[in-house]
């Protein structure tokens, strides 16, 4: 099976009809140096997220071709701000987005934690071009729509991508067959291919497919708010305008609740993300809220008249607002199928609560591990003699390779997402601790590392950062040097490269010798 066919009327070959931006990526290098699967598959990709779409473009990359399914008819302009950490954006910057993710993104100067009732800084840590220092790479500020746009327009300028919008998967057949392993529309139709990658979100179809049993969420108790307004008004307002002159994000933390803002799409626009106490909300990206209400549950934030009240200045520029319902899901015990020909990617295997702001790049990681892996698909011992001009014949033992791959993509994968998944329910209780002596020992935690933080990068301080306090542990989880290389240096290519190295190739030259 070496490609995807457009049979019914949803069939729309690299994404006609897509919303967004026409931006063309700056062509990049190929992904893998050139190197593509010697046995190159047809892979179903059902969702087109973010890591979906990821997913298709890095396997293209690989040599494979991809179907990918979506349920939506359109590519709307969904969502609010999202982040782009340096551990993707160095991703994005490989597969040739680094000038569209320039142009739309807004440097992130640095995170700034303010106290809900009066707006007292308590916790600082620098961004900008330390964060590039650091780790090798920016921290962007964009719109999940511009970003998604992109990431689109990758997999649909290659020739092996199929993206089907109107494409609904109803059930999955997991066991391969002579025609390999298949997915129902539904319309009744069946598409068949090598491998399917369930990238399907949150609510997936494929996981329960995998798993063999239901997996239900479990509320956190905690719904968002998503607000985007317009920073016109808030650079005519002196109180607001450094908001905007200076690009931070800005956490304003109480009990129960906090509120996270930041600029986005050349500082033309201010996302705000208001978590607080669940009162009947669903668990939907596209649900509408009332904006009074709004400013109801955040009236007691910054309440005096004075430069302390700038979250009701900025609540009162919201003309409408869209929540969800925050459900949380514990990792699951596995990411593959026994079949070993159905796997998990993304939202669909380790959803993510958005307090580390890391969802999306757990996606784009996935992807770029998994796009690395199956291109060595079909590798033949460098001892046998059979070639094919373009290098070794496809090996006999690619079952057996591709299963191989496929678990050390969740080996590769798992630790970390669980990791950050755990890092994420850690910061929802620490932004919402109710005023007491909690409170005031994470507030005089954060302080510490700020005082440390600003002592850096004053002329006196020029240089301390290799002999200064670690921080490790501390409230402000970007504050504690340890998690950010973990968390931040993170290069998804070379991990992929490294267990190729110290592992890989032995084990699938040994599956290739075992069928010779």
């Amino acid at each position: 099976m070496s490609s995807p066919t457009h049979t019914t009327a949803d069939a729309q070959p690299n994404g006609t009809g897509s919303a967004g931006s026409s931006d063309t990526p700056t062509p990049a290098a190929h992904l893998y140096g050139g190197r593509e699967a010697h046995k190159r598959l047809h892979i179903i990709v059902v969702g087109c997220g973010l890591g979906g779409l990821a997913a298709a473009h890095c396997l293209a990359q690989a040599g494979h071709t991809v179907t990918l399914l979506e349920t939506a008819r359109r590519i709307a302009d969904v969502g609010a701000g999202i982040q782009v950490s340096p551990n993707v954006s160095r991703l994005l910057a490989r597969w040739g987005l680094g000038p569209a993710l320039a142009a739309s993104g807004v440097v992130a100067e640095a995170i700034v934690f303010r106290r809900y009732v009066d707006g007292e800084v308590v916790g600082y840590s620098r961004w900008g071009a330390a964060m590039q220092a650091e780790h090798g790479a920016p921290y962007f500020h964009v719109h999940r729509a511009d970003l998604h746009d992109m990431v689109h327009g990758l997999a649909a300028a290659s020739p092996r991508v199929a993206i089907r919008l109107g494409a609904t998967v109803v059930a999955v057949d997991p066991t391969p067959a002579p025609d390999g392993v298949s997915v129902t529309l539904a319309g009744g139709e069946v598409v068949r291919g090598d491998l399917i990658v369930g990238a399907d979100g949150i609510k997936s179809v494929v996981r329960g497919v995998v798993l063999g049993r239901a997996d239900a969420p479990e509320p956190t108790g905690d719904a968002a708010y998503r607000a985007i307004i317009s920073t016109d008004a808030m650079l005519a307002d002196p109180e607001l305008r450094p908001f905007v002159d200076t690009p931070e994000m800005t956490a304003w933390m109480g009990p129960g609740r906090h509120l996270m803002a930041y600029c986005i799409r050349g500082k033309k626009e201010y996302n705000l993300v208001m978590m607080h106490p669940d009162d009947g909300s669903v668990e939907s990206w596209s649900a509408e809220g009332s904006a009074d209400k709004l400013r109801a549950d955040f009236a007691d934030y910054d309440p005096r008249l004075s430069i302390s009240a700038s979250v009701r200045r900025l609540l009162a520029l919201v003309d409408s607002t869209l929540k969800w319902r925050l459900m949380d899901r514990k990792p699951l015990e596995t990411w593959l199928h026994p079949e070993g020909r159905v796997v998990l990617l993304g939202d669909a295997c380790h959803p993510m609560l958005p307090y580390r702001a890391q969802g999306a790049a757990m996606a784009l990681e996935d992807a770029a591990v998994l796009g690395s892996l199956l291109s060595h698909l079909g590798v033949s011992s460098p001892s046998t003699t059979e070639g094919d001009g373009d290098g070794n014949a496809p090996s006999r033992a690619w079952p057996a390779q591709l299963a191989a791959l496929l678990r050390a993509y969740e080996r590769l994968r798992h630790a970390r997402t669980a990791a950050t998944q755990a890092s994420s329910r850690l910061n929802q209780h620490v932004f919402h601790l109710p005023d007491g002596p909690a409170q005031r020992a994470r507030d005089t935690e954060m302080r510490a590392a700020m005082r440390d933080e600003l002592a850096r990068h004053t002329p006196h301080g020029a240089g301390a950062a290799a002999d200064g306090p670690t921080h490790a542990g501390n409230a402000n989880q970007w504050a504690d040097k340890s998690k950010n290389v973990e968390q931040f240096s993170y290069d998804a290519d070379a991990a992929a490269d490294r267990w190729w190295a110290e592992e890989g190739a032995d084990a699938l030259y040994e599956l290739d010798a075992a069928q010779r």
